[in-house]
């Protein structure tokens, strides 16, 4: 039952922060943040995403930029999930680079 409830809440919190770095990144010309993963603790008290950054060159600058703001984004969260849930979870980002394994390993193969 637990983990339905887990599941539901993850997939909430993902299309959410995706809309959020929809609209912060649209200023950014060339710049794509893509929400791969969501996990959200037992106790929904802490959120753990993954983002996949476009281009890849530019993850640090941007993955450094977003811990800056964490509070920000957590607060814009809150006001998009407020009647959906009671306590708005901690939030921590990590880099999804499974994109660039994959194109790593393909040019492998090619050779």
């Amino acid at each position: 039952m637990q983990e339905t409830r887990q599941n539901k809440i993850s997939r909430l919190l993902q299309k959410e922060l995706s809309i959020i770095f929809q609209t912060q990144t649209r200023a950014m010309h060339g710049v794509m943040v893509s929400v791969t993963r969501v996990r959200v603790s037992p106790d929904l008290s802490i959120c753990t995403a993954h983002l996949s950054i476009f281009p890849s060159e530019r993850s640090d600058e941007l993955m450094a930029n977003i811990n800056r703001n964490i509070a920000q984004i957590r607060y814009e969260l809150g006001t998009r999930v407020r009647h959906q849930l009671r306590i708005i979870p901690e939030l921590r980002f990590f880099i999804d680079d499974s994109l660039d394994y994959i194109e790593h390993i393909d040019e492998l193969l090619k050779k």
